[in-house]
């Protein structure tokens, strides 16, 4: 009895197994094989030159050149440098997408095809905001790319990408979908798709397919502590894409929306102190004057909850969606304004570049008050470094108290507590001595060109 044991637990494991293999095949997995097949010829290899910096002269660079056949910079001419990177083909008369990291800087572009024709490219345009770029070889009937809608994608949903990894041409990689609308520090106006589909140095620029062959997106960046892929990649939605390139290739530049608000997130503090029952919506800290936002009416403190008819989950989605509208476009907006809901109509613009002076502060004579902070009026310098036309105050120290536990720090500009716009430091210490230790209330300050809410109090 105690050896048949183990051998009926033997075949229960084997009659298992192949109920999981019957019920894997029945279900009919991916056939990638095939899949490769019908969609390698519209990807394409890049590489690039571009002449580096001349090396320093001396022993060292004799050295170099003597024994591995590299320039000592004589000629006044550096090294060739060489990058490679992925595309693939948009257009029968040779239009090519990639990322603008990959041609970046270049000299020449060389495109070589699947059946191994070599074709020198040139740039129709680029747009460094999303990292793409247009290019165009000359040739005709060329394989097209099948364009998919990313927003058809579902997480966990297979696909597969085609690139030249290290330099290893068409290498193929498959996985799933881990999120879609993924919001980057370094690049606020595209809702990435993320994907564990291994993505390595030379894939940028590469197609992203799903199991029809449609190109749902552009493989362009991975989340690395190594530099090598770790599980965590990032590709640019195609519609995103395809819209920049139609409009470099028409045009040559991108044009996107603007609304002229900068937005933060709705933490559990800042939802406690505007009266909300959850964090949600997209903060408005500061409005650009003559913006759409201002011509609507939008308001500092507002918490815009819906753009046009779609939700606002958090302050990362506003961008994604405020982007890609169409200048001159009218929807509404949904939003919370001293607690309560409310419809604002806007139309949007066009995004323009927002520079900042960059000077210098005076330093004056703090005051002291009873938050810990050491506070001045602002010089008309002052005024000019930090963009405020009228009111405010400078945070030039912070000691422990409730202005720290908020997280002001040296250097901000306080605008407002509360419903109230801060005239000067005198006015700032009359509306802080009327203010209860155990009530939440937000502080609007400017800091680094930016303004942000933070709560005071109520901790």
């Amino acid at each position: 009895m105690h050896l048949l044991k183990p051998l009926l637990r033997a075949q229960l494991v084997l009659v298992l197994f192949s109920a999981v293999v019957v019920t894997a095949c029945a279900r009919g997995l991916p056939d990638f094989a095939s899949l490769t097949e019908d969609v390698s010829p519209v990807v394409v290899n890049i590489s690039t030159t571009s002449s580096a910096p001349a090396p320093a002269g001396g022993a060292m660079a004799d050295f170099f050149q003597r024994f591995f056949g590299m320039p000592n910079g004589g000629d006044g001419q550096g090294p060739v440098q060489q990058s490679l990177g992925s595309g693939f083909i948009v257009s029968k008369d040779g239009h090519i997408l990639t990322n603008f990291h990959v041609i970046e800087g270049a000299t020449e572009i060389v495109v070589r095809l699947l059946d191994r024709r070599q074709l020198v490219a040139r740039v129709v345009g680029t747009d460094k905001r999303t990292d793409l770029a247009l290019l165009k070889v000359e040739a005709d009937n060329l394989p097209v790319a099948r364009i998919g809608k990313p927003d058809k994608l579902r997480v966990g949903e297979w696909v597969m990408a085609i690139g030249s990894p290290f330099s290893f041409d068409h290498s193929v990689t498959v996985g799933v979908v881990s999120a879609k609308e993924r919001s980057l520090e370094n690049e606020q106006y595209v809702p990435f798709i993320q994907t564990d589909v291994a993505i390595n140095p030379g894939n940028s620029g590469g197609p992203l397919f799903n199991l029809d062959g449609e190109v749902v997106g552009m493989n362009s960046q991975i989340y690395s502590q190594s530099g090598g892929y770790q599980g965590v990649s990032f590709a640019i939605p195609i519609d995103v894409a395809m819209r920049a390139a139609n409009q470099l290739r028409d045009t040559g530049v991108v044009v996107r929306g603007w609304l002229g608000v900068t937005v933060q997130e709705v933490d559990r503090d800042l939802a406690r102190s505007f009266g909300m029952k959850r964090p949600e919506g997209a903060l408005v800290s500061r409005i650009v004057p003559n913006s759409p936002a201002a011509e609507a009416g939008l308001q500092i403190g507002d918490v815009i909850l819906r753009f046009g008819d779609r939700e606002v989950a958090d302050a990362r989605a506003l961008p994604h969606m405020v982007g890609r509208s169409e200048p001159g476009q009218r929807l509404d907006l949904r939003l919370l304004r001293d607690g309560r809901r409310q419809k604002l109509p806007v139309r949007i613009g066009a995004l323009e570049t927002d520079e900042r002076d960059q000077l210098p502060v005076q330093r004056a004579e703090p005051v002291t008050n009873n938050l810990g902070l050491n506070i001045i009026d602002l010089t008309p310098q002052a005024r000019r470094r930090f963009d405020v036309e009228t009111g405010g105050v400078l945070v030039v120290d912070v000691a422990r108290g409730a202005g720290s536990q908020a997280g002001i720090v040296r250097g901000d500009v306080i605008l407002s507590v509360g419903q109230t716009l801060i005239r000067d430091r005198a006015h700032f210490i009359e509306v802080i001595s009327q203010l209860s230790p155990s009530d939440s209330t937000p502080v609007l300050v400017k800091r680094r060109g930016q303004s942000i809410f933070l709560a005071l109090g109520g901790r």
